[in-house]
């Protein structure tokens, strides 16, 4: 199987960036969350505007197959340049390297304008590859999102 594509995201992206944020919510967060938190949390990126901006103000990858670079599988995004504020994949498409190669290079690109730290806010979804990799926690928070509770881990990496 070729190695997929890594390529920077473009505005036009949008609507194939908010299919992949609901898929990898509704494949991959059963029996992680309960049935509201997924509802809420899946259909949050077509109801609100924050995803939106984030996507147009941030810098973005996405991860597509070698065969057509059109089609994106899964996608990352610094916004602001220290903080890594999603990072989503296709059911189909996952345990397949694709979030692991796709924050590497958020992280190339976050040293590359002189950032010396990255922080985000993990869900039990990607808590788990960013401790493999080599991202510590940081604290435990619960929250309200999309009118629902949850927990996540407010996490840092130091970029050498």
């Amino acid at each position: 199987m070729p190695e997929p594509v890594i390529r920077r995201l473009t505005p036009t992206d949008e609507p194939q960036l908010i299919a992949v944020y609901r898929d990898a919510v509704l494949s991959q967060a059963v029996g992680l969350y309960e049935a509201a938190q997924i509802d809420a949390w899946a259909h949050h990126a077509e109801r609100h505007p924050d995803v939106s901006t984030a996507l147009r103000r941030g810098y973005g990858l996405a991860s597509c197959d070698a065969a057509d670079a059109g089609v994106i599988e899964a996608f990352a995004l610094l916004d602001p340049i220290d903080r890594l504020s999603l990072l989503y994949c296709r059911g189909r498409s996952c345990r397949q390297g694709r979030g692991r190669r796709l924050v590497q290079a958020l992280e190339a690109e976050a040293r590359r304008q002189h950032c010396r730290r990255l922080r985000t806010e993990a869900s039990q979804l990607s808590r788990p590859l960013l401790q493999t990799m080599g991202w510590r926690i940081e604290a435990e928070e619960e929250l309200l999102f999309a009118g629902q509770p949850f927990r996540r881990w407010r996490m840092i990496k130091d970029l050498p």
